[in-house]
């Protein structure tokens, strides 16, 4: 409920402040007071864009707030989920610099202007001659019908489920997509894969193979060399340990006589026993080393696979080889994950899919069974407001497919005479008639649901006289029931507030200023009687406007 309005530097408002009482609130004012602006800015308040236009000073911010009793309206929830603190008298503001950014805040904390909205659906209806258009809607005629329905936990449950559903669908077509990259590539990446794959890499395996063929392309010559130092060590009679063997036996019989000499008997046999070993290794290695053209042929095709595939992927070495077989195995596998996870994704549409057509069929029997009780309640108010033959008739069918909205599909359908055929509101009906059957719609609504405060601008457009006061006395039902605020130009409407604010005009310092003030009891009576005139009030206006306000 809303409980006071602050709107400081807003279109021709300076400085202004309403409180606002929990039942019937009027407004009224001459036309081009300002009864617009403020609902301009009750429009900030529930969301809708800003524009510098609207500064009043353009050097200064603009700055609306309203606070709100939100005690019973079990917003809690909201409040959690966007880490916002909660409090039963809650503000909302909106702020709007001389560069024109804006900004808004819940309880003092910024949000966003969706958040914004969010929580202002909640609290505040804002009905004036443009949301009339929408009595057209498909969106707002299956709102009614979910009004008398009562179903708000499935209808909030299914949107929640299509939302799951739609998201689910977007990604099952991007993971298509990619799939289908995917197989274009895919052979490609299996070819290069099993080309490295059979390759056999193994890291050091490039040097190693390299030498072996070196050493295989050259082995009569390293095989002959040898075999001649073999031989120089150990071949025929004056080979080089023969040598050393005689001056080791000379040096062993001369030891007794210098100390000296025996030392260097003993590192002599330490380098002949050294050299008979290289000798011996020598010749092992000498047989070792075989000529093997079919080895080499082998060798060298294995060099030459490598250079081949360094030379394709543009890398030096057998282990930058290895990372990129890695990398296209990864992207295989990669593929087969898409694969598996484009099942899931489809088994879990087919699984919610089902559930919400459950659903679906559901909100939709609830909703054809509503029909009827709408349709009666609709004629028996139109005929209170002096339209004794006006009927609404609600036209249903079913979609196969699931929508936002499920699978109805309504359109409202109008008479306003006797024997007229059934048409479309926009092309039957008058403002006047679209105007009550609005209000009838709306009353009907706050009578099955907790609508939030709602304000009526224009509502009373193309009635007069009886039908005027029974459109009051219906605004005066609903506002026992909720808190109801109407901007007015008709004096059997103004007459049933329990409370009347008045909007009117002021120069001073060579500017307009719009304020707004609420009446006392003379001045609701002068009020009224000046709208039961064309001029100054008339006694008999005056006392006309003191029984209008008695009932």
């Amino acid at each position: 409920m809303l409980k006071h309005l602050s709107v400081q530097n807003y279109a021709l408002i300076d400085k202004l402040e309403v409180e606002f009482t929990d039942d019937l609130t009027i407004i009224t004012g001459e036309t081009g007071a300002g009864k617009s602006i403020l609902l301009g800015a009750l429009g900030l308040i529930a969301g809708s864009r800003a524009d510098t236009q609207a500064l009043q000073d353009k050097t200064k911010k603009c700055v609306v707030e309203a606070n709100f009793n939100i005690k019973g309206y079990s917003l809690q929830e909201f409040f959690v989920a966007n880490e916002l603190d909660y409090d039963v008298t809650t503000s909302i503001r909106r702020e709007i610099n001389p560069e024109g950014k804006s900004r808004a805040f819940i309880n003092d904390t910024p949000v966003t202007l969706a958040q914004l909205k969010e929580l202002a659906e909640y609290l505040i209806d804002i009905h004036s001659q443009h949301q009339t258009l929408t009595l057209n809607g498909s969106v707002f005629q299956l709102s009614v019908l979910d009004a008398f329905a009562n179903h708000a936990s499935d209808i909030e449950e299914y949107t929640e489920g299509f939302k799951k559903f739609k998201a689910l669908e977007k990604q099952l077509n991007e993971l298509i997509i990619k799939e289908a990259q995917a197989k274009k590539d895919l052979d490609y990446f299996q070819f290069q894969f099993n080309e490295l794959e059979d390759a056999n890499l193994k890291a050091d395996q490039q040097v190693a193979t390299e030498q072996e063929l070196e050493t295989l392309n050259n082995a009569e010559d390293i095989k002959s060399n040898l075999s001649k130092a073999a031989n120089g060590l150990t071949g025929g009679e004056q080979n080089l340990l023969s040598s050393l063997n005689e001056i080791k036996i000379i040096l062993a019989s001369m030891s007794k006589f210098k100390p000296e000499i025996n030392e260097l008997s003993t590192r002599l046999s330490s380098a002949y026993i050294e050299l008979k070993d290289i000798s011996n290794e020598l010749e092992a290695l000498e047989q070792d080393i075989v000529y093997d053209p079919k080895r080499i042929e082998l060798l060298t095709e294995k060099l030459d696979a490598i250079y081949r595939l360094q030379q394709k992927h543009q890398v030096k070495t057998i282990e930058e080889l290895i990372v990129i077989k890695d990398e296209l195995s990864n992207n295989l596998l990669d593929f087969s994950s898409l694969e598996a996870e484009i099942e899931k994704v489809n088994k879990e549409l087919s699984t919610i899919q089902k559930g919400l057509m459950v659903l679906a069929k559901k909100i939709s029997a609830n909703r054809k069974k509503s029909i009827p009780k709408i349709e009666k309640d609709i004629a028996s108010l139109l005929s209170s407001l002096s339209m004794p033959n006006a009927q609404l008739k609600v036209e249903h069918s079913e979609s196969e497919v699931l929508t936002l909205n499920g699978l109805d599909k309504v359109n409202f359908l109008f008479s306003a005479n006797k024997g007229s055929d059934f048409k479309e509101l926009n092309k039957v009906a008058s403002g006047g008639e679209l105007s009550r059957l609005m209000l009838s719609i709306k009353s009907l609504i706050a009578d099955v649901t907790a609508l939030p405060t709602i304000i009526f601008d224009e509502i009373d457009t193309g009635v007069s006289g009886d039908v005027a006061d029974k459109v009051g006395s219906i605004m005066d039902k609903m506002g026992k029931k909720m808190q109801v605020i109407t901007i007015t130009h008709l004096p059997q409407i103004a007459s049933k507030g329990k409370s009347h604010l008045f909007v009117y005009k002021e120069d001073k310092n060579n500017k307009t200023y719009s304020n707004i003030k609420k009446l006392s009891v003379e001045e609701r009576i002068q009020e009224v009687a000046k709208m039961l005139s064309t001029g100054s009030p008339t006694a008999a206006a005056i006392s006309n406007a003191k029984e209008l306000l008695k009932n």
